[in-house]
Order: C-alpha cells, then structure tokens, then sequence
C-alpha cells in the first residue's frame, strides 16, 4: 500500500493528535509521502469535537497531553464512535497506561516514539487493512439488505414485462447502475414467438430493436453465456445466466456501472432471485394444467429464500465474535425442549428454523448499538427491541415462513406481560415461542459477551427458576431444568450437530 496505491489511500481520512508540533510535522511528511489524507491537531479537546463532527477512519494520538491524557480522549470518543481505529503513541515507556487499561478502551495498536516511523507505517498499514475489510462487509451485509427488500417486489403475480422491469429496477437500487438490461428467449410456455427485453439508461429501447442497440459483441457474448453458464465479466460490467430450476439458460441480465468489482457477488444472489421470479411467472401462466412445475418453482424459491436469509444471518453474526453460532444453539436446545413435550416432527421443525432466523432482524440494527461494550442508553435499547418485529417482517415476505413469524416476533414476550414487543401476557404467547425465549435466554447466559463473561450452568439454571412463572413459562423452564441435567451430553451432540 504504497505510492501505486495513492488514489484508494485518500478515501481513509486519518486524524493525527500530539500536543508537539514537531511530532506532528515529522509525522505528516511520512503520511504525505505513502499518501495518506491527514488531519494534524494539537488540543486534544479540539481533536474530539472534530471526531464528533467529521468522519475519520483512523486517530493517532500520544498519551501525555494537556488538559487532559490519550485515554481520556480515547474514552470520550468511544462514547459516540465505537468503531474508530486508533493507535496509542507514547514517548515515555514507563508512563503508558496498563494493558487492561488498552483493552477496555478497545486501543487496536500501540507504538513508541522515535526518530523512525517504520514501526508506526506499518501499523497505520494494517490498520488500513483492517477498515478495508470491515467496509467491505459493511457493503455486503447493506447488499444482502436491498436484495431481500426487493425480493417481495419481484415476486409478484403481474405481467412478464412488469416483473422484467421490476427486476431492473431494483438491480438499480441493490448497485448503482449506468444501464442494465434483461433478456429472455425461452417464452414458449407464454405463447410468445420472440424473444422479451427489457433495458435501462443506454440499453433502453423498443424490443424490436434490441439486437442493434446490443451490437454483434455482445450478442456473442450472451450466446457463450447461454452455454457455458458462467458469469461473464467486461470491462465495465457484468453478464449473469438466469437458470431455471432444470439448469436451464432461459436468458441473461447484465448490469453496467463503476465499482463493479465488489458487486458482482451480490448481483450474482439477485440474479439467482431474478431467474426464479421470472420461471415462476412463466409457470403460473399455465398454472391450471401444470402443479408439478408449480411446486418444483416453489421449492427452488424455498431453498434460494433461505439461502439469502441464510446469508443475512451469516452477516449478523460476523459483525459481533460474542454471538457467533448463537442461532444454531437456540435452536437446538429448542428442539431438545420440544421432545420434552412429544412435538411431532413437523412441530419440531419449525421449531428449529425459528430458532436459526430468531433473531435475523438485527442485521436491520446499527453496528454502534448492537457492539456497544457500555450500559445501552434507553433510546438505545429500544432501537434492539424492534429486532423482533424486523424479523418478523424479513420473513413475513414469504407465505413459507406463516408458521414461523410469530414465533420470531414473539420471543422476546414474558409471562408477565413486560416483555416486547407488544407486551403479550401468558396464554396470550404462543407456546413455541416461550420455548424459544428459555433456549435464548440460556444461551445468552451461557455464552461470553462483550459486556460479561459467561454465567456457570449452575448460575444458569438458577436465573431459569428465578424467572419460572414471571419471565418464562413455568412448564417450558421445568423441562429445560432436566435436560440440563446432562448439559456435558447435550453440548458434545451439539458441537457434532453443526461442526
């Protein structure tokens, strides 16, 4: 990340803080030098009102300043930024504050002063690194985010041409597009004698004459796109195969604009969102003479719709290492109770997708609020207690998942009524999902956070019985209280369950 790289350098803003001038002077020939884009201050109180009020993506600060020290300007800072990067400089070995001191203010480096900056670069490189990628999951998950928003839009029963330009449309919305278009040939089943199209920005244009506004380039690229199935990648967009539920090349979206690179991932899930919206429109079409197709379109859409909440999930979970397969134990300890109560299969299944996507409605959560190490504010905790209702919503968008959207909505519900989000009471909560709060609950308990370690089982369970009959069902914590009985057994077949 050196010269050759100026140009990405510069979209990294980097705030530098010591109360010498000549530290800072030395410092910036150095950033200016590597092209880096830097701010120099020397009053600390100055330096927090500017990250309060500018964005920076990194601070450089010493430690022994007036009128007040590195960690107090740290801790302040991270009252309103909890993800800033910053590095500790001190030039007094002996008067840095203790490590625990480092880790509590959440301080990602430290480095001495000296005459060299090589150690500092170097630090400030990985940084760099670091914030690289955390924006590039930041772009993914708000991807992830506007496919599923578009998902219920395209999926609706309306004409071919209507879903075509719905399905561009929201192409537009999930990357910032120059010109895209949709192209698909296999119309029979719609009586057609031609091919449909559909174009955006350049590409707009009547059907009957798309071939020329395409040119003999592109054509041959759809051809060998049609065949191979492969993704193909120009210079300022990229080509995706729509596939029917018989691997079958029924046509072709292509999407053009800058910053391609990152997008074509996410173009690729919506294209595979696009081609089952498209196959099922065509199929419903002749839905009165055709179930078998019907119900094959329907499975397709399953497994893909899940593949994207999936994905959605997956994206939760990296944003905080403290709740990482969290999902996966919720619901396995939910199945566990339902035995308890002879569930039947089914029973027992939904059970345990309400477990996997409980608590899916936190990727609508902001990254401040759902990694704060601190006390949440009040406006702060009641920003978390809609992440039942958004993923109630998330699923509501499928008529799959009816049997499921109450059970995510409501667990977070107590038998005393001062739960969330509505305040239910008793056997006003459906049953699964006070089986689903004691299996959240406990693994909440049992698990390290980043604001306190994990309880002991012992602990626990005490914390279970306490709530029996005000928090949680009285009947659903007995049964979980005998369970755990053999905790050691149960946690050994889950770790074989999703290893």
């Amino acid at each position: 990340m050196r010269r050759q790289n100026t140009e990405v350098l510069t979209d990294y803003k980097i705030l530098v803080l010591d109360d010498e001038v000549g530290i800072i002077d030395a410092i910036a020939v150095m950033l200016k030098r590597s092209g880096y884009n830097f701010t120099g201050v020397t009053d600390p109180l100055e330096a927090i009102e500017k990250l309060q009020n500018e964005h920076y993506d990194m601070l450089i600060l010493d430690y022994l300043m007036q009128p007040i020290h590195g960690d107090q300007v740290v801790k302040r800072t991270r009252e309103f930024n909890p993800e800033l990067y910053i590095i500790l400089l001190t030039g007094h070995k002996d008067l840095v504050p203790p490590l625990e001191t480092i880790k509590a203010l959440d301080i990602q480096g430290y480095c001495e002063k000296s005459d060299k900056f090589d150690q500092l670069l170097l630090l400030i490189e990985s940084g760099i690194k670091s914030i690289s990628q955390m924006r590039t999951i930041n772009r993914f998950k708000d991807g992830l985010n506007k496919i599923l928003q578009a998902v219920p839009k395209i999926y609706q029963l309306q004409p071919i041409e209507n879903i075509l330009d719905e399905i561009l449309a929201q192409a537009g919305a999930i990357v910032q597009t120059t010109g895209a278009f949709i192209l698909v040939d296999d119309t029979k089943n719609l009586g057609r004698s031609r091919s449909l199209y559909r174009g955006t920005g350049k590409y707009k244009c009547n059907a009957e004459n798309f071939m020329d506004i395409l040119g003999p380039g592109m054509i041959e690229r759809i051809s060998y796109m049609r065949t191979s199935k492969e993704v193909v990648k120009l210079e300022y967009g990229a080509m995706f195969p729509l596939i029917n539920e018989y691997s079958q090349a029924i046509g072709v979206i292509y999407v053009e604009g800058s910053d391609m690179e990152e997008s074509y991932k996410l173009l690729e899930i919506y294209s595979c969102q696009a081609a089952t919206s498209i196959n099922n429109a065509i199929l419903h079409s002749v839905v009165n003479s055709k179930n078998d197709e019907l119900t094959q379109t329907y499975d397709q859409l399953k497994i893909r719709y899940m593949e994207t909440i999936e994905a959605l999930r997956l994206t939760v979970d990296t944003k905080d290492v403290y709740t990482r397969g969290h999902s996966d134990r919720v619901a396995y300890y939910a199945v566990k109770i339902g035995h308890q109560f002879g569930l039947s299969d089914k029973e027992l299944e939904i059970l345990r997708v309400a477990g996997i996507f409980h608590d899916v409605g936190k990727i609508g959560i902001a990254n401040e609020i759902l990694l704060k190490k601190g006390k949440l504010t009040e406006d702060e905790f009641e920003e978390i207690k809609k992440h039942p209702s958004k993923g109630a919503h998330i699923l509501a968008a499928i008529s799959m998942f009816k049997d499921i959207v109450p059970l995510v909505k409501y667990h977070h519900e107590r038998i005393d009524g001062k739960g969330y989000p509505e305040g239910l009471k008793g056997h006003s909560i459906p049953f699964f999902s006070k089986i689903l709060a004691v299996a959240d609950a406990f693994d909440a308990m049992t698990s390290d956070r980043q604001y306190r370690p994990r309880l002991a089982l012992v602990e626990a369970k005490n914390q279970l019985i306490k709530g029996a009959g005000i928090q949680f069902d009285s009947e659903v914590v007995n049964k979980m209280i005998l369970l755990l009985d053999n905790y050691d057994q149960m946690v050994n077949e889950n770790t074989e369950t999703y290893r």
